[in-house]
């Protein structure tokens, strides 16, 4: 039997997991943890995310397990929509991760970075199986935090040439314009119905309650990744679009109730067996996309398997390289 009770707890700050866990880590991370849900080797528990009466702050945890991976673990924490007056990012959160041989607590990882580039890898692995591969112009909704994780993640899957970007607050743009110029990328401010004309491949990344892009607006052949809705009532794209497009998603159980699907969903436009968990695509259960005309809609809804994934990644490479700071429980 193994001894387990001298075992140190890890505890890998932001700083350490930035250091550690970059583009690729988190893409394969993620890919493999999504192909794992899909072959039924993963499985993420129920969410619970509650507004908490205080700061107009939403707080919740996302937990699960990787069987194949062997990672259990919970993400905790939130959005607080003041902590940008205060210098700190608006989502906040910590995940803990345990032994699944012995339920001990084995690491401590913070969750604020990570939760973009999983989010970010998220797109990107979409993108990466669903997107056609002559695509050329990426098509950014949103210019906030993490608008950036997503153009950079995302430039890596195909051979962008510009990229064109609607924010409802213009005066972000500039900043992500930045970003795409130092990868080498065009960069234009569009209207949204321009930005549909263009695009061959959309990221929405907003906390928008109603559609910000509508079905006419979409050229056949696109590929979005809405990234944005993960709560009842939140929705960034035309419910009709959606309806009108072969939808993946991350897991649907979340698609059909907080996702970007809970719209079509609802209506009676779209029904629970249309949408497709993007894991059978990588696991070849599922063509993905079959023309170069289909639109395909990824729905990330954001599961707390993802989460987890990038956090082992972060605190394994963190205890190799002897990085990780410890305590004993």
């Amino acid at each position: 039997m193994k001894d387990m009770t001298d075992k140190p707890l890890l505890i890998v700050g932001e700083d350490l997991c930035q250091q550690l866990v970059g583009r690729a880590e988190a893409f394969d991370a993620v890919q493999d943890v999504f192909a794992a849900m899909a072959r039924g080797d993963a499985y993420n528990f129920p969410v619970i995310r509650e507004a908490i009466g205080y700061a107009d702050a939403l707080y919740g945890f996302k937990s699960g397990f990787d069987r194949a991976g062997q990672v259990l673990g919970v993400k905790s924490g939130g959005y607080w929509p003041g902590n940008m007056d205060k210098g700190l990012t608006n989502h906040q959160s910590t995940v803990f991760l345990f032994d699944p041989d012995t339920g001990r607590l084995s690491a401590l990882v913070g969750g604020n970075y990570l939760t973009a580039v999983r989010t970010a890898a998220s797109s990107a692995v979409s993108i990466a199986h669903l997107a056609r591969t002559d695509a050329k112009v990426l098509g950014m909704v949103g210019a906030g935090h993490q608008s950036a994780f997503q153009l950079r993640a995302a430039a890596e899957q195909r051979d962008f040439e510009k990229v064109v970007a609607w924010n409802p607050h213009p005066d972000m743009l500039p900043r992500l314009g930045a970003v795409a110029n130092e990868i080498g990328l065009e960069f234009e401010p569009v209207t949204q119905e321009e930005l549909g004309a263009q695009a061959d491949v959309i990221i929405t990344i907003t906390s928008a309650f109603e559609p910000l892009l509508m079905k006419d607006w979409i050229k056949p052949g696109t590929h979005l990744a809405c990234m944005g809705t993960d709560t009842k009532g939140k929705m960034e794209v035309d419910p009709a679009l959606v309806a009108s497009a072969t939808v993946f998603t991350d897991e649907v159980a979340q698609s059909i109730t907080i996702g970007e699907a809970q719209h079509a969903i609802a209506n009676g436009a779209l029904t629970e067996t249309q949408i497709t968990p993007i894991g059978a695509v990588i696991n070849g259960d599922h063509p993905g996309r079959t023309s170069a005309e289909e639109i395909t809609l990824f729905d990330g809804t954001g599961v707390g398997l993802q989460d987890l994934a990038v956090a082992h990644v972060a605190a394994r490479m963190a205890d190799e390289n002897g990085l990780a700071e410890t305590a004993i429980l």
